[in-house]
């Protein structure tokens, strides 16, 4: 998996760069959020449910059925979100989708179940450049460090990249 913080980045520069307008501070917060929720899952370790279970980490969560039920819930609840439905539900959607495909990146883990309830196999994208994180306090180590430049490199940068794109693009279509 990638660390929590670089799962709320995503969702956080982009709708950031799109602007207030289009996403409000709540709706921002709440695909930070939905982003971040997947990874909840590591509660099924204590709760002795196996890494390979469909329950277990990176299974039903981290699945296009989670992100789309989290985006069902987000339109539902737009008015709270300051935001049109469909826009709450593809922003939060789309945030809770780009969980499983970062963790698809990484080059660790068993992969994540991205097609469940339709199948509980595990899937690595087929560019995994991404170091895993460790899970706990092992995070703050050497291997924690390797793992936040990875992410730095392969997330952060190109997220800021787009996001910056995007931002111009907002900024060139304004009238003079």
């Amino acid at each position: 998996m990638t660390t929590v913080f670089t799962h709320a980045v995503v969702p956080l520069m982009l709708g950031a760069a799109a602007g207030r307008q289009r996403i409000s501070g709540r709706l921002l917060a709440a695909g930070a959020l939905a982003a971040m929720l997947p990874d909840a899952d590591v509660l099924a370790f204590h709760l002795h449910i196996p890494y390979a279970n469909a329950f277990g980490h990176r299974g039903a969560t981290h699945s296009i059925a989670f992100a789309a039920l989290l985006g069902l819930l987000a339109a539902l609840a737009h008015r709270s979100l300051n935001s049109t439905a469909q826009r709450a539900g593809w922003f939060v959607g789309l945030a809770t989708l780009s969980h499983p495909l970062l963790d698809a990146c990484t080059d660790g883990g068993l992969g994540v179940a991205l097609w469940w309830p339709f199948s509980d196999a595990r899937w690595f994208a087929p560019f995994h450049p991404i170091a895993v994180s460790p899970i706990g306090a092992r995070f703050f180590s050497e291997r924690g460090w390797h793992v936040i430049v990875s992410e730095l490199c392969w997330v952060w940068l190109p997220v800021a990249v787009l996001a910056v794109c995007v931002l111009m693009v907002r900024r060139a279509s304004k009238p003079l």
